[in-house]
């Protein structure tokens, strides 16, 4: 699409990882106004205020100031605050507004979030990131969702950013999101419950070696490191989404037991509040259980 398509005012609720990646991604190609709010600004107001500054956007010190006229809407909180965020941007919505709901939710906190911004007279859109934003940043695959998904792809277009559709109701995206998190974020905790314990129990060597021989097409020992890096940084968050995974896989009759525990080595590696250091799993698996 050409710059003429370009939404004229961008507003960001929520502005860490994935709304800086997107800016530096658009560079020079940004829509003409951009603002963001963030629940931050209202705690850690010096070091937000900095952050708007670092990215050339006009920060704000509610979410009405931010979506002021703005036609296009990225919602990129934690997966807990998805629901909050839409409650409390609902009343400032410009009519029409394009909510681009990005959040790690269940399909059933998506519903929720859909009935608020629609009742408001905004337009909600399921989007789901299918990929960490870096290195890719605004290019990053995205899959998005619902009666608006059309619209929501020329828009994301116009910003040369890479939408698929996923389907015309509203959790379609969601659903294919939390379901491969099962196994994405899942495989996280099982190295962490795995390669700690056999540390612990001193035959770390032996077991990376049966696991390369039963698998070798999978170097164990770097995805393992990689896995607790992951952790370690973004637990937290994965924590949250972990909880929304096993909603979703309980909304459908299953046992969410798997999903659920996921969420807790989640949550206790990310509390331990770590550097993860060199990339080196021995000195990585030292550090967390020194803690532990």
């Amino acid at each position: 699409m050409t710059q003429s398509h370009l939404p004229h005012r961008v507003a960001f609720i929520g502005f860490g990882e994935a709304a800086r990646a997107f800016l530096v991604g658009w560079g020079d190609a940004r829509p003409p106004h951009v603002s963001a709010f963030d629940i931050k600004t209202q705690m850690t107001s010096a070091a937000m205020q900095a952050q708007y500054q670092a990215h050339g956007v006009d920060g704000a010190a509610n979410p009405a100031a931010a979506l002021e006229r703005a036609g296009l809407v990225f919602s990129v909180v934690t997966a807990d605050q998805a629901l909050v965020a839409a409650q409390s941007a609902a009343p400032c919505l410009a009519a029409g507004a394009l909510w681009l709901d990005c959040n790690s939710c269940a399909p059933d906190t998506k519903a929720q979030a859909a009935r608020i911004i629609e009742s408001a007279g905004g337009r909600y859109v399921d989007v789901a990131i299918m990929a960490p934003v870096h290195p890719k940043r605004h290019l990053v695959p995205m899959l998005v969702s619902g009666p608006h998904a059309a619209a929501a792809i020329d828009a994301l277009a116009a910003l040369s950013m890479r939408p698929d559709i996923a389907g015309d109701k509203v959790g379609q995206a969601s659903s294919i999101k939390m379901l491969r998190s099962v196994i994405i974020k899942g495989m996280e905790a099982l190295s962490a419950e795995c390669f700690l314990a056999a540390r612990r129990a001193g035959v770390e060597e032996q077991v990376l070696a049966s696991l390369e021989r039963s698998d070798p097409d999978i170097n164990w020992r770097a995805r393992a490191s990689y896995n607790l890096e992951r952790m370690i940084v973004h637990g937290a968050r994965r924590a949250s989404e972990m909880r929304e995974v096993a909603a979703t896989v309980a909304a459908l009759g299953l046992p969410d037991g798997m999903s659920a525990a996921s969420a807790q080595w989640q949550a206790q590696i990310a509390g331990l509040e770590l550097d993860p250091g060199d990339d080196d799993l021995l000195v990585r698996m030292d550090r967390i259980l020194g803690r532990l």
